[in-house]
């Protein structure tokens, strides 16, 4: 684990007997689709947070979204428009609309820091799982992403090798670089291991079990909320085991000022 700098500001090693409801919404981008439609399955036990996808849970935004979908996720911020408005974070395609309007909801929204996932995940070829970190969108601008990590079931290759994604991703926002890089690590994605960046004054470090990995410049000077999640591309068949994100803890530290939206 590198140093780190600062206060520890943040902190859920999911020991309650419910989610904490301040800091995290267990919807997947509910405004466009609905609660209902993007609630998270999810339980709490041995000091764990797990999200899962079994079998009967509904695709995400149904008959829209390409290809079909399924996620479990949670997050800690979230905001959108009124109905039929385009105002929305993170739309998946040109001319989306809002379906059902959100009230704004800020948990734990840090502006650089330190932010470190403790988790271990059993997915198939056709998933996937990643801890991201989005601008608000309270300005249509601010819709950078840090990629702590993100890892396709069928990438994973026999051996013990996981290929895991990290870096910045651009999206909508002119003022940051395309920057993610896919780098296979000799570790098991069953097992718990560490993922975490340090991000401060446009850099981000990325870190897999407190070995640096890589490096980026440009990251967002702007809040970002954390996005936790795991994602099932169903093909009709269902042979895959039910995917599953099993989370130990997530915390934050301050590394320089820490600023709140």
């Amino acid at each position: 684990m590198p140093e780190v700098r600062g206060d520890l500001v943040f902190q859920d090693d999911f020991e309650a007997s419910s989610l904490d409801l301040s800091a995290w919404s267990p919807y997947y981008l509910p405004h466009w689709s609905s609660r209902a439609a993007s609630a998270a399955t999810y339980e709490l036990s041995d000091s764990c947070l797990t999200l899962s996808i079994p079998p009967e849970q509904g695709l995400w935004c149904e008959g829209d979204h390409k290809p079909d979908l399924r996620v479990s996720g949670i997050q800690s911020g979230n905001y959108s428009g009124p109905v039929g408005s385009t105002i929305g974070q993170q739309p998946y395609r040109e001319g989306l609309v809002v379906r059902e309007e959100q009230q704004p909801f800020w948990g734990w929204t840090p502006n650089g820091g330190y932010v470190e996932l403790r988790a271990k995940a059993r997915i198939g070829p056709r998933s996937m799982v990643s801890l991201w970190m989005v601008g608000l969108e309270d300005q249509p601008e601010r819709c950078g992403e840090i990629c702590v990590m993100e890892v396709f079931g069928n990438a994973i290759v026999s051996g013990g090798t996981t290929p895991v994604g990290m870096g910045l991703k651009r999206l909508r926002d002119p003022s940051m670089p395309q920057d993610f890089e896919v780098v296979p690590l000799p570790i098991d994605l069953r097992d718990f291991h560490t993922y975490s960046v340090e991000w401060a004054a446009g850099e981000a470090s990325f870190f897999v079990d407190g070995a640096q990995i890589r490096s980026c410049q440009g990251a967002p000077s702007y809040p970002l909320q954390l996005m936790l999640a795991v994602f099932d591309f169903p093909d009709g068949i269902h042979t895959d085991p039910v995917p599953s994100f099993t989370v130990d803890h997530i915390r934050g530290w301050n590394v320089a000022e820490q600023l709140v939206a």
